[in-house]
């Protein structure tokens, strides 16, 4: 593991503001936030644009540098502004400090501007390390342990892909792929927008342990309207080794 991608899971699972207490919203079974090791808490007050833990030309062919540098620096970038300017700027019922994520994804929907950013950061911060850059290496091919664990679920692994890719493709619009944790049992569901399964009353729920980002930003500079094409790639750099962890 390069010493950047180390840095950043250590920095990723810290709160300035103090350790988290109690569980996810949705779920009693999913670990405490501190431990997904996935989002840029609070820094001096403030949510923070993580780095990559990788450069953005690594994931090529499968996902180019341009679509790769907008996505993290304006995309999720503009999320994490968004999602300071609404906290600074304005009181939500039913949102106590500090703000943290646990806190934000019991807003309601009454309130889209802090639900919306809050989701598009931690989604983007937890797909950044869905992913690796070296196709041939070990994190790139699922353990045997991994292998075992979807098999019980799906009957087989190219069933799990399957299921993962007909979700992916019958996303209509913008969204999320995911496949979650629930009570000791696998499941795969979409989400739309930028929901996630840790929020209340969604159709998939349980600890995230594979995501896929199909917002057209993520791929149509590359893929154009081939969205089938980008999610066969996507199996070239998930990285096997962070979804393991995940358990």
């Amino acid at each position: 593991m390069s010493d950047n991608r180390r840095d950043f899971l250590k920095k990723s699972a810290l709160l300035s503001l103090g350790t988290l207490a109690g569980k996810l919203v949705g779920n009693e079974q999913v670990n405490k936030l501190e431990e997904f090791g996935a989002m840029e808490f609070i820094d001096g007050g403030k949510f923070t644009l993580p780095a990559l833990p990788y450069a953005y030309d690594a994931l090529e062919p499968f996902i180019d540098k341009q679509t790769m540098e907008i996505h993290h620096t304006k995309h999720h970038q503009a999320y994490v502004d968004n999602l300071n300017k609404a906290l600074e700027n304005n009181k939500f019922e039913g949102l106590d400090a500090p703000f943290t994520f646990e806190n934000i994804f019991k807003v309601p929907h009454k309130f889209p501007v802090l639900r919306n950013n809050a989701g598009g950061h931690w989604n983007h911060s937890f797909f950044w390390q869905c992913l690796s850059p070296n196709p041939k290496s070990e994190a790139n091919f699922p353990s045997p342990t991994l292998i075992r664990i979807i098999e019980k679920d799906f009957g087989s692994f190219e069933a799990f892909k399957e299921q993962f890719e007909k979700t992916a493709l019958s996303r209509f619009g913008s969204g999320w792929v995911w496949l979650c944790l629930n009570n000791g049992k696998l499941g795969i569901g979409s989400t739309a927008n930028q929901d996630n399964p840790l929020m209340p009353n969604m159709e998939v729920i349980g600890k995230p342990v594979l995501a896929l980002d199909v917002w057209e930003h993520a791929y149509y500079l590359k893929y154009q309207n081939k969205r089938a094409d980008y999610v066969k790639g996507f199996w070239s750099i998930v990285d096997w080794n962070f979804v393991q962890k995940q358990f």
